[in-house]
């Protein structure tokens, strides 16, 4: 069912501490894919501290949205900023280079290297300032990462991988940290372990994370803040809380038996 034309909710989410400059910031943003036009005009914040989320279905635009905000491909009208800073036009290894991480759709890891050589490869980012300390607390979050440090990525599991491709973008010590369909394709134990570390990471370190999630029980349960985006329109956005109980969004989204 589609939520096209359902006006926008007052956003009365949660916003810790006093209201200031958000760290994600995307306003009036349009992407294209060759003449085809896949976000249409895209206004959106992040706030320090909050999990925030981006549900809607398959080939609405959330990914695009994603790799948007990582430069490629680029916003061709809008404007990105982060911590202040304008990173419309930047290229993507100088945003990596601001403190902002991402575990891309399909995790990405290299298969070939092993899961310590991957760990590197995100701790290479910042020189390898915090290797031991940073590989110490991944392996802590993630415990079956840490029995397997000498395996090849590629034999790793899918709810593995994933782990590993989390564990990745944490070594580079983020201050956002863009997660993109963690639960894709996972079975619900592993799902539910992803979704508690990404809690963890939040409530326990601070951590500011931006998810886009197919799972949208899961994903407005944990996060202080949702939007909801159709065919690369934001529809609408509240609290978690709020869009939980919106009955559109829960004919829309989450009719299926979620419990």
């Amino acid at each position: 069912m589609s939520t096209a034309g359902i006006p926008l909710s007052v956003d009365a989410g949660v916003q810790p501490g006093p209201a200031r400059k958000p760290l994600l910031s995307v306003r009036g943003v349009k992407t294209f894919y060759g003449n085809i036009i896949a976000l249409k005009g895209v206004d959106l914040d992040v706030h320090e501290g909050e999990i925030v989320t981006l549900i809607g279905a398959n080939g609405a635009g959330k990914s695009t949205l994603m790799m948007t905000i990582f430069g490629d491909p680029r916003a061709r009208e809008g404007t990105i900023t982060f911590a202040g800073r304008d990173i419309t036009r930047m290229p993507t290894h100088q945003i990596a280079q601001l403190s902002i991480a991402q575990s891309p759709e399909g995790r990405r890891i290299f298969g070939r290297m092993s899961v310590f050589e991957n760990l590197q490869m995100g701790a290479s980012i910042n020189k390898m300032a915090h290797f031991n300390e940073d590989l110490e607390r991944v392996c802590t979050l993630f415990p079956r990462l840490k029995e397997r440090l000498q395996q090849r990525g590629g034999t790793l599991s899918g709810g593995e991988q994933q782990m590993l491709a989390i564990a990745r973008a944490l070594m580079s010590r983020p201050k956002l940290l863009l997660l993109d369909e963690p639960s894709l394709g996972l079975a619900p134990l592993i799902v539910k372990q992803i979704f508690t570390i990404i809690k963890e990471l939040n409530e326990k370190d601070g951590m500011t994370v931006f998810l886009v999630e197919q799972n949208a029980y899961h994903a407005l349960r944990l996060a202080h803040r949702g939007y909801v985006m159709v065919t690369g329109n934001i529809t609408m956005s509240g609290s978690g809380k709020e869009l939980l109980e919106n009955p559109q969004v829960r004919a829309a989204y989450l009719e299926g038996g979620h419990h």
